[in-house]
């Protein structure tokens, strides 16, 4: 393997009385999607919330990203969350650049940055232009302009939350598609999903948090739903049918 793209090193997390994640540890390479699994209230969404910077970690913990030392909020890391925070007054592109571009401008700066936003969405194969208005798209045309957002900060890792909750079969495959592209171009993603067939046919590793914990990683190859269950929940899959009776 390379040196890792993130390296989040005993990482710790308490609201008041409660330990939300207790020393964790997590890593991503360069290039690979990296499943993060757990049930409710496992952690990962409090892990993925300290990597974007939107929580601060105990002390004591450190992350590293492309082997620099990282505090708080950065560029190279974007965050796609269930909830799209795309403004459906504006354009694609105008979407793609808002925070970096004000939202008032002149005709001749819409022009610049739908020039600048289209060989992106080139890339992702989509099949809206620069210049559509977001309200004119499905939500998975809009995860995709999120993901488009994404590559004009140059983001090295893309956290996708649940990605697929309500996308067609279609919209889907289309993701599936483009997160392909993604890693061939050396671009990491963390994945994280419920949906065990979606990391069977994705992830090239696994992590399972439980309780705020760190229970371990586990590579493609090895990969199984009993594994995992017995992981995410701390007891076998079998226990899940076993019938507790006495014979008459």
């Amino acid at each position: 393997m390379t040196a890792p793209i993130l390296q989040m090193r005993s990482i710790s997390k308490t609201f008041g009385a409660v330990r939300a994640l207790r020393d964790v540890s997590f890593d991503v390479q360069p290039g690979e999607l990296h499943a993060l699994m757990g049930e409710n209230g496992a952690g990962k969404s409090t892990l993925m919330k300290i990597l974007s910077g939107a929580y601060v970690a105990d002390p004591g913990g450190e992350i590293l990203f492309a082997g620099q030392l990282r505090h708080g909020r950065g560029d190279g890391i974007a965050v796609i969350y269930q909830e799209l925070s795309l403004a459906p007054n504006l354009t694609v592109a105008e979407n793609m650049f808002l925070g970096r571009e004000g939202r008032a401008m002149s005709l001749v700066r819409r022009g610049m940055l739908a020039d600048r936003a289209q060989p992106i969405l080139d890339r992702l194969g989509v099949g809206f232009s620069a210049q559509t208005p977001v309200w004119r798209l499905s939500l998975g045309e809009r995860q995709m302009v999120e993901i488009a957002r994404a590559l004009t900060s140059d983001a090295k890792l893309i956290v996708m939350d649940e990605p697929t909750t309500a996308l067609s079969t279609r919209e889907t495959e289309r993701l599936f598609d483009v997160i392909a592209n993604l890693k061939a171009h050396g671009i990491a993603i963390i994945y994280i999903s419920h949906r065990m067939e979606e990391v069977y046919a994705l992830a090239d590793r696994v992590s399972v948090l439980r309780d705020g914990i760190y229970i371990g990683t586990v590579d493609r190859a090895e990969l199984s739903a009993a594994r995992l269950v017995s992981m995410m929940v701390g007891r076998d899959l079998g226990s899940f049918y076993r019938k507790e009776w006495s014979a008459p």
